[in-house]
């Protein structure tokens, strides 16, 4: 990850876009392990701040270099997450903020990878919350699938949730 990500308390700051189009799908990337694909996962789209970047331009910034998508309604915070969990040989701990987002630009392009992200992700997908609430895949946040379904039946919160901390 670059050197100038912005840390708070040791705390890597993250922006996450919980991104979804007009059928209300939401884009997850798929991700594995850099030296083991089969230890995968799926994961919203975003990454750290970098710079004097604020959250909000990090969420945009990041989206467009995993997916290509420019066109973005970039909504309210829905959640905050702290977690903690190794990846690539190191242990990241990060302070998660999670932006809500709509597009009609369904088609992914994922041109502005790192050298890591190159090696560690695999491609997006739209699901539907009901593949989610299905799904046997490992997805972050935990619980997405619910959050999701909260979401679509009862719109953003009137302030972000705090998740549970999650350790791995």
């Amino acid at each position: 990850m670059p050197a100038e990500d912005t840390y708070a308390g040791g705390l890597r700051k993250v922006a996450r876009v919980v991104l979804l189009d007009p059928a209300d799908r939401v884009l997850l990337l798929h991700g594995h392990e850099p030296d083991d694909p089969a230890d995968d996962w799926w994961f919203t789209p975003g990454g750290g701040v970098e710079g004097a970047e604020t959250r909000e331009q990090a969420a945009l910034r990041e989206l467009v270099e995993e997916t290509g998508i420019t066109e973005v309604d970039l909504g309210p915070v829905l959640w905050r997450r702290r977690c903690s969990f190794p990846f690539a040989g190191r242990r990241w701990d990060q302070d998660e903020w999670y932006y809500l987002a709509r597009t009609t630009q369904t088609v992914t392009a994922a041109l502005g990878l790192t050298e890591l992200e190159r090696r560690s992700v695999s491609g997006a997908r739209w699901w539907t919350c009901r593949e989610l609430e299905r799904a046997h895949e490992t997805v972050y946040p935990t619980r997405l699938a619910g959050l999701l379904r909260t979401l679509l039946d009862e719109g953003p919160p009137a302030t972000p949730v705090t998740l549970d901390t999650e350790i791995v």
